[in-house]
């Protein structure tokens, strides 16, 4: 990912998985400024396209976040 969005900063959260969708998505904002993340659970729709300035945060029926959240 880094090769598509060069000076993007952090561009992945493996740690995050596990995490209540909400806490994640301030943690990825803290350490990435340049990016908006956004929860998507299971029932949202998106647009699967590539966005530099980016991060799904995937949850679960829970709020919990069940895929690595990346930038794009």
């Amino acid at each position: 990912m880094s090769e598509f969005c060069p000076g993007v900063g952090k561009i992945s959260w493996p740690e995050l998985v596990g995490v209540a969708g909400d806490s994640a998505v301030a943690t990825i904002e803290k350490e990435n400024p340049s990016v908006d993340a956004v929860v998507i659970t299971p029932d949202d729709a998106y647009l699967p396209a590539l966005y530099c300035d980016r991060v799904l945060v995937f949850v679960d029926s829970n709020g919990i976040v069940e895929r690595v959240p990346n930038v794009g």
